[in-house]
Parts: structure tokens; sequence; C-alpha cells
């Protein structure tokens, strides 16, 4: 399936794609490039929610998203995109004020530690720490049912934090996990690994810098959790999970097949598999109709499932 033209001119624009560069950027230049696309493609004005605030929970910097709706409202606990070596607050902040919006829940947005800085397991340390004060605490914030969410790595996190708390207990309303890398290992079981590795915003030697960074490139680690969700020796009794991949992502294959697990292990999933879309679409929901559509179908069914879950 071709790549939605919209999105090719605006690669275009932001002079994305086409041959790799000879020199690999540096890791500060990839990470100030990230920040540069996601504030170019951000709504202007930012979309307008009841409150935002910074602060720290659990010694991890966060911000917080609060709906404009009055009373109790679900809390969903976000995880940002960028390899585990990129991204921020500031990278996502369009995102959790969407999701804020359109859920009507309160977000809270972490700040985890990135790698090669801190690789494994800082960024999981962080994501785990949060969530547990957070569902300790909900009064704290929206006192309602507690979701997860994250996008790329971050969608890593949320579905290694959702496995975490199954085994301890804790309750989670639902998952969203938005073209996440659910398994750190690059086997030929995932042909979309070799399709796709030259695609848009995210590339074969992408993942190469980011796994070295993030675990040291260790296959024994990739193929075991927390490191890789999908790796997990059972997955039944876990949140009920929205997840959304676009089929021009390297990603792709990896994504179905957690799909696919959850499934055979008894987990409600509503997937959605978008033709035409690439790894990192939801950035770009301001500018892209097709993107637009996508983000709007996804909350809409994570909406569902934390009201059921309530």
């Amino acid at each position: 399936m071709p790549v939605d033209p919209a999105i090719v001119a605006l690669m275009e624009k932001f002079h994305l794609g086409g041959p790799e560069p000879a020199t690999a950027p540096t890791l500060a230049e990839a990470r100030e490039g990230l920040r540069k696309l996601t504030l170019a493609a951000a709504p202007n004005p930012p979309i307008a929610v009841g409150a935002v605030t910074d602060d720290t929970v659990a010694g991890v910097p966060v911000r917080v998203y609060r709906p404009r709706q009055d009373g109790t409202v679900a809390t969903v606990v976000f995880f940002h995109g960028g390899g585990f070596v990129a991204g921020d607050m500031d990278t996502h902040d369009s995102i959790c004020r969407r999701l804020c919006r359109d859920v009507e829940a309160v977000v809270v947005s972490v700040d985890y530690r990135l790698a090669p800085e801190h690789p494994f397991p800082a960024a999981y340390e962080d994501a785990l720490a949060v969530s547990r004060h957070v569902a300790q605490h909900p009064e704290s914030f929206g006192g309602g049912p507690l979701a997860l969410a994250g996008d790329s790595a971050g969608g890593n996190l949320a579905a290694s934090v959702a496995l975490a708390f199954r085994d301890d207990g804790t309750p989670v309303a639902a998952q969203l996990l938005v073209y996440p890398c659910a398994d750190l290992s690059r086997g030929p079981e995932y042909p979309s690994l070799a399709e796709h590795a030259h695609g848009y915003m995210l590339t074969a030697s992408d993942l190469d810098i980011c796994l070295k960074a993030y675990i040291n490139d260790d296959p024994a680690l990739a193929k075991r959790f927390p490191p890789s969700p999908l790796r997990a020796d059972d997955h039944r009794g876990l949140a009920p999970a929205v997840i959304g991949q676009g089929d021009n992502d390297a990603l792709r294959d990896p994504t179905l097949a957690y799909a696919d697990v959850l499934r055979a292990a008894g987990v409600t999933v509503r997937l959605h598999r978008y033709p035409g879309l690439i790894h990192a679409f939801l950035h770009f929901d301001a500018l892209i109709p097709s993107v637009d559509a996508a983000a709007g179908e996804m909350y809409a069914d994570f909406k569902k499932l934390i009201t059921a879950a309530a």
C-alpha cells in the first residue's frame, strides 16, 4: 500500500525521506530534529484543555493535563515515543492535549530517563514508579479508572507496565498502544523490518542506534520481558487494548504479532491498521486528514474501554 500522498508531501516539506545521509546525525542533532519537527507540526494555537502543570512524581518530571470537565474522571499515564533516546514532554505536548480533550481524562505525561545516558532499565523503572504513584493516589489526579498509553517506545513502556500491574494486582482499565515497540528482537518473522527499512520516520539504522543505546543490542535482553512485552511468559488477564498501526512502518509486523498474542490470551483487542500511514503518524493529526481520523477513532475506542471499566 503506497504512503498517503499528503504524508509524502509533508515529508518533502520537512526534508525527510530520500537517501540517508552518509554521516548519521549525532544524538544531540537527532533529539533537536525531533523537537523541531513535532513543534512545527503541532496545532497553533495549542489544543485547549482545562489546565496544564509541570510537576514531579516519584522523582520523575511529569506534565499533568486536566480536562475541562468537573468531577471524577479517568487518569491516563502517557509515555512518549522517541526510540528510548529522544522525545520529551514538549515533543508530545499536542498528542497529550488531544488525548486529554478527546478522552476527557487527566493525562500524566512522563519524562522518563533516556538512553544512552540511562540505558535499560531506567526508562522502565521511571514508567513503573510514576504509574504506581498515580495508582496509589487517585485523589491527586482524576479519581477515576487508571489507563496506560504510549506511542512507539512509549507503547513498549505502557505494555510492560500493564503486564507488571497485572502481576501485582493493580487494576488497569485499558491500554492504548500506538505503533508500539512490542518486541525488541529483530527476527525474520517480521518482514516489515526489511520492507520498510528505509521508510519515513523510522529506518533500520534508526533502530540500530536506538537498540544499541537502550539494551546494547543484546539479543538475550531483547528476547525477554520487560524490554520486550511480547516476550512475557503469559499475557492472560491483561487490560483491554486499543492498538494502532500504520502499514508503512517497520514496526508493523511486531505490532500485529503483539495483537495476535493478546487475542490468543483472551485479551480484548481493538486493532486499527491504517493503510498509507507511517511511523510516528500521531504527530501529524493537525496537518493530515487521514491521521486526524485515525487519532479520533483510536481515542474514541480508548474512551469506550475506560468507560466500560468504570
